[in-house]
């Protein structure tokens, strides 16, 4: 039976209050609720929003042992997409909004982040290391082509030849190919594509919004073409779900010129865990208690590890089957070979800036 609050296209099957801080639980009354549509018809549909977000600052340091960057920009705070799964969900509970569907639907942006990072990449004493966009929120979502905000932020780092790697599950990242390509010359630019699943029927439910697979294995190709070093992210694979398909992901990559593949298992912190069981409730009904267990297995008997290093690829007998069979079928097809190391020697301050070399 479908929720309540569930509403067709979009992720999230229900749009609960946060109470990690102690914010009033909504609750609806249920008894009103069975004559809804019959009072008031059938409910608008969900818009988008998007807030203007003001930061003082757009690079986010972290000190993360188990991660290959130090900093990362976040041009959007929440995320169209809709991925059941997605493990920046949690984030929107600190603006007092739901985890749920508002993630999805009421979105910030920052349209002065290429500004803010002009300016920090111009401060005295700024060491050079490969900045991550995509690591929150895919900062190729649906609204950038309006906003055209990470476009911006390329730019800046084009300018100043500033290494970059890029993670999306959008082919618009093609739109930007021409400052990429020139960059991916100098060795300066790396992009990811996930790809969580090649069948339609799962891809729907779970990344709703999300362009289709297909469509981001052809944008791997064009930036393969493009001379861009472009991999491919099985992430998350989902227990049940999409494990299965493992090997198919692998070899589509490879038939794609994928520069290199790499997976990690689903995440569940904080919201995310309930709002992945009501998922599961509504789409798997048939499964959802053994894909929470194997869930567990390779999470400590928990829903989430967060420590690091095992959090990015579990423990236990499954996990180790599933690390065993990516890299048996990446030596298959050629993609067991070193990721590529960006240049960080390049960079040339923003314009204004060069009187800090004086």
């Amino acid at each position: 039976m479908r929720r309540p609050d569930a509403i067709s296209g979009r992720g999230a099957p229900e749009n609960r209050t946060p109470t990690r801080f102690g914010l009033a639980v909504r609750e609806a009354d249920g008894d009103w609720l069975d004559a809804r549509e019959g009072l008031d018809g059938e409910p608008p549909p969900l818009r988008t929003t998007v807030t203007v977000e003001k930061p003082k600052t757009i690079i986010t340091r972290n000190t993360s042992r188990d991660i290959g960057f130090d900093r990362s920009i976040n041009p959007y705070r929440g995320c169209e997409h809709g991925c059941i799964y997605c493990f920046a969900r949690p984030t929107h509970a600190f603006h007092d909004l739901s985890p749920g569907l508002d993630f999805e639907s009421k979105l910030f942006a920052k349209p002065d982040a290429a500004e803010l990072l002009r300016k920090e990449l111009a401060k005295p004493g700024y060491k050079v290391a490969p900045i991550a966009i995509g690591t929150n929120t895919d900062p190729y979502q649906p609204i950038e082509a309006k906003w055209e905000i990470t476009r911006g932020i390329v730019e800046v780092l084009a300018e100043t030849r500033h290494p970059l790697t890029i993670t999306t599950k959008s082919d618009r990242v093609l739109r930007d190919i021409d400052l990429l390509g020139a960059m991916a010359r100098d060795r300066l630019v790396a992009v990811a594509l996930s790809v969580t699943s090649l069948m339609p029927e799962i891809h729907r439910t779970l990344e709703p919004r999300a362009p289709a697979p297909r469509k981001r294995l052809a944008a791997v190709k064009a930036l393969r073409e493009a001379g861009i070093p472009a991999y491919v992210g099985i992430a998350p694979i989902v227990p049940g779900i999409t494990d299965h398909e493992l090997e198919h992901i692998v070899e589509a990559a490879a038939e794609a010129g994928a520069t290199g593949v790499f997976y990690i298992p689903v995440r569940l912190p904080y919201e995310v865990a309930p709002l992945f069981r009501a998922w599961l409730d509504e789409h798997y009904p048939d499964r959802a208690d053994k894909v929470m267990h194997i869930i567990r297995s390779i999470r400590g008997g928990r829903d989430n590890d967060p420590n690091w290093f095992s959090r990015m690829k579990g423990t236990g007998p499954w996990a180790e089957l599933l690390a065993t069979r990516f890299r048996v079928a990446c030596k298959k097809h050629g993609l067991d070979r070193q990721k590529l190391g960006l240049r960080t020697d390049l960079f040339i301050p923003p314009q204004g800036a060069q009187l800090r070399l004086l």
